[in-house]
């Protein structure tokens, strides 16, 4: 076979007798095999453990006093942002911003710089490229939080509006997350303790009310201190521009709703050159909010929404509206309500659910705490129906749990009352100076006005005895020319928003148009419209605005509808995805109880 080669000796070597060659053999790469396999194993027995430290790290290293989480500043802007979480696969991103406790007279700041800190919360487009604005938001209130608002709707707006913004929300100066936040209680035990009164029945407890609200404002006034006259709407006006300052935009993008209406138009009125794109929705008459004693036109069309929900009630049927079998026409179901709540105002329900649930349900809790609500959403009515004719029926237990159990001390939020009586005609210099005289005044306000009124006596009580000096000296004005003209939202009928208060904004602002979406409730929202939806969209990307008044139908079936069948409609619509989205997130924001309550966020 001839001589053989080294190379094939080596080949060989491990079936011939005798020693091995002197190079290495295969064998090694298999004990390498070993080795890494054996390391393998040995990082899978450890990665449970490096998992949980990461986690415990994870999770304790935001309370660590030396941590500072990662900031970005993006070019053009002067405020770092820290990355807070996502919604509907957009970044979410929240800053804090210190402005100047009087932006007008800054001697006022002094000794030491007296300031508010303002909360931002941004929702970043997806598409960063497409995207180099901020679309400020407003929820209303007054009160309401604008990052609470990112929270609840962001997706959904962010919907509407599409990738060309971002959306900001913010809390205005006294509200939620601002410090100081305005508070009329130094604590919560003494909020529980103190903040009850008997407000029920204007004349009966009127005597409690007038000494109670005497005591009320003054505590107001010494919880917040020099800060007291400064959280009202003029001043966050001029916070927006502060907020505008430090993400490097000159023009105002807005979309406020309900109060944050007023903020819109005092802001229009007070910064016009900076008015870009401005989209007031549910819009409140800001002459009689500044200057009115009583604000008499915010209820011009609460009644007929009620109307309306029972004459909608009575074209549903019975199966889908349980109160339309108590009657057989809108004028007696009308009749049926008004007069099966009343009862209760001599003969409340107790209602015993278990031990740790009962009570009594009263006029105050179903009035106030149910219809009322509900007239600002349509999306409601199925159960407020269903709750009212249950209770008639002899069946009070549905209705008290959706209406009865709120703490007589439970706050709505005293921004609220600040924003409100430091904004307005509030003093004893402008009521008058005795209790029987306010009443006089009050009396047949409440008498020739809505079904609703009486709710207001507290406020009033409050806004004839406020205690804090005004600080403002801001008057609306008749005539305004903004940058871009105004974009204004109403429904037909608005509960506390009526479409006069929009009629009159339109008079005021220059060249501004009026969207109007044929129907009930409160705000644009509460009644999905392709039709709204595109002006709002045309108007934010290319400032179009109609040539004159619009009214756009809502679509569906917007009352008294199972939310099953609003599904089928959506999956039966023969439209492109983006419509889709759109239709969709106005669904979604129609049943939430959102935008908040006016005077009562």
């Amino acid at each position: 076979m001839g001589q053989s080669s080294p190379q094939r000796d080596c080949e060989r070597a491990p079936l011939l007798p005798g020693p091995s060659p002197t190079v290495h053999p295969p064998n090694n790469g298999t004990q390498r095999r070993y080795t890494l396999r054996e390391a393998f194993a040995k990082s899978l027995m450890w990665a449970p453990v490096f998992l949980i430290v990461h986690i415990f790290i994870s999770l304790i290293r935001p309370y660590l006093p030396f941590y500072h989480p990662p900031t970005v500043t993006y070019p053009g802007e002067h405020i770092p942002w820290t990355p807070c979480g996502a919604i509907a696969d957009r970044a979410l991103e929240c800053a804090t911003l210190t402005v100047p406790m009087d932006h007008f007279n800054t001697t006022n700041n002094l000794p030491d710089n007296k300031s508010f800190t303002i909360p931002l919360l941004r929702l970043r487009s997806p598409n960063p490229t497409a995207s180099t604005r901020n679309l400020l938001l407003n929820p209303g209130g007054p009160g309401g939080s604008g990052t609470s608002a990112i929270h609840r709707g962001g997706a959904q707006l962010a919907a509407i509006v599409g990738d060309g913004f971002h959306l900001l929300g913010f809390d205005p100066r006294g509200v939620n997350g601002s410090r100081p936040r305005a508070s009329c209680y130094p604590t919560p035990e003494s909020r529980q303790r103190l903040s009850a009164v008997r407000a029920k029945k204007v004349v009966e407890d009127s005597g409690e009310l007038w000494a109670w609200t005497g005591n009320f404002v003054r505590a107001c006034a010494e919880t917040m201190g020099d800060y007291a006259g400064y959280v009202n709407t003029p001043q966050t006006a001029a916070d927006m521009n502060s907020i505008l300052d430090a993400v490097g935009q000159e023009g105002l993008y807005y979309w406020g709703f309900s109060y944050g209406t007023i903020l819109g138009q005092t802001y229009a009125t007070m910064f016009p050159d900076r008015a870009e794109r401005m989209i007031v929705d549910g819009v409140a008459n800001q002459f009689d909010w500044y200057e009115a004693l009583l604000d008499a036109e915010m209820m011009t069309d609460t009644d007929r929404v009620l109307e309306g929900f029972v004459e909608e009630c009575v074209k549903a049927g019975e199966g889908d509206c349980a109160l339309a079998g108590l009657a057989g026409s809108k004028e007696e179901l009308l009749e049926v309500v008004v007069k099966g709540v009343e009862k209760l105002k001599d003969e409340p329900v107790g209602v015993y659910v278990n031990n740790t649930a009962y009570g009594v349900l009263d006029y105050w809790a179903v009035w106030q705490n149910g219809v009322f609500p509900a007239l600002y959403k349509p999306a409601t009515w199925r159960d407020l129906a269903s709750n009212l004719a249950a209770l008639f029926r002899g069946n009070a237990t549905a209705a008290f749990l959706a209406y009865g159990r709120e703490p007589a001390w439970e706050s709505l939020g005293d921004a609220l009352k600040f924003i409100s009586l430091n904004d307005g005609a509030s003093g004893p210099d402008k009521w008058p100076a005795d209790r029987l005289g306010l009443l006089d005044d009050l009396l047949p306000f409440f008498n020739q006005s809505s079904l609703f009124t009486d709710f207001e006596v507290d406020f009033y009580f409050s806004k004839q005895a406020w205690a804090v000096p005004r600080t403002h000296s801001y008057v609306p004005k008749r005539k305004v020319k903004t940058a871009h003209p105004l974009l204004l939202l109403t429904t037909t009928y608005d509960p506390v928003c009526p479409l006069l208060s929009a009629k009159s904004a339109n008079d005021v602002f220059e060249g501004s148009r009026i969207v109007e979406v044929k129907g009930y409730g409160h705000c644009s929202l509460v009644l999905p419209s392709m039709c709204v939806a595109r002006h709002v969209r045309d108007f934010l990307y290319d400032g179009t605005l109609p040539d004159e008044h619009v009214q756009c139908e809502a679509d569906g079936k917007p009352y008294f509808s199972k939310p099953e069948d609003k599904t089928a409609v959506l999956q039966a619509l023969s439209v492109g995805d983006e419509e889709r989205r759109i239709r969709l997130a106005q669904q979604e924001l129609a049943q939430d109880h959102w935008p908040g309550p006016w005077k009562g966020w």
